[in-house]
């Protein structure tokens, strides 16, 4: 009994100094941490892992442009690679969404982007400015993503934007923009639009949450606003 009241007290004084420290010292973003979790060492990964991370390569070659050849692996596919089950069917819901979705590449790699800034996703935002370039989306239309009211960009574009933002910030999207969505988007591409959003909400907390490494020739994220 004692020793489980010591072990809670001490768990209690652990989190009562990481919240102070939070609050008296955000963490510095973009200082590329050392990994809290290293992608899982390629001596370690079984034959269906090496498959699987193997199989990704074209295909994320593919997403950043016709010249590129990429020889590893994304770092956040190593990580993830530590849970053996999960990587599978993981990978079969990113390429649905990244390769096989509804709405057009230039709208769900601008919806990842206001994403993963809003998430301030440094390992994120820098690799979806690849993709989004590969898809035809110009630097300049790249930075509108991380202006508030993505001035610029088209009405149904500013419209998606917002979606992901009510998103991010509430989970929901509200009346108003759903039934303006309702006249722009399909069936499938409502159901499309939370899945993105979530999609690289999920994968801004894993990458920022384990400290994925962020490869130093990525694009710099945007400061919030």
């Amino acid at each position: 009994m004692r020793s489980k009241l010591a072990r809670d007290a001490g768990l209690l004084a652990v989190l009562a100094l990481t919240a102070h420290a939070s609050a008296a010292e955000p963490q510095a973003r973009g200082a590329s941490p050392s990994p809290r979790l290293a992608p899982l060492p390629e001596a370690q990964w079984s034959a269906e892992t090496r498959a699987l991370l193997e199989a990704t390569l074209p295909r994320v070659s593919a997403l950043e442009g016709e010249t590129a050849t990429r020889a590893r692996p994304l770092p956040i596919l190593g990580v993830i690679a530590h849970h053996p089950t999960l990587l599978g069917p993981f990978l079969e819901l990113a390429t649905a969404l990244a390769q096989r979705g509804v709405l057009s590449r230039r709208e769900s790699e601008l919806i990842a982007l206001r994403t993963a800034w809003r998430a301030q996703s440094h390992f994120e935002w820098g690799h979806h400015v690849l993709y989004a370039r590969a898809a035809g989306i110009r630097d300049g239309e790249i930075a509108r993503v991380a202006e508030p009211a993505g001035t610029g960009l088209s009405a149904r574009e500013q419209l998606l934007l917002r979606a992901a933002d009510q998103l991010h910030a509430t989970q929901r999207i509200d009346d108003p923009t759903w039934a303006a969505l309702r006249t722009e988007l399909s069936d499938a591409q409502l159901v499309e639009l939370p899945f993105l959003v979530g999609q690289y909400t999920m994968l801004s907390m894993v990458a920022e949450s384990l400290a994925v490494p962020v490869e130093p020739e990525l694009p710099p994220l945007p400061p919030s606003r």
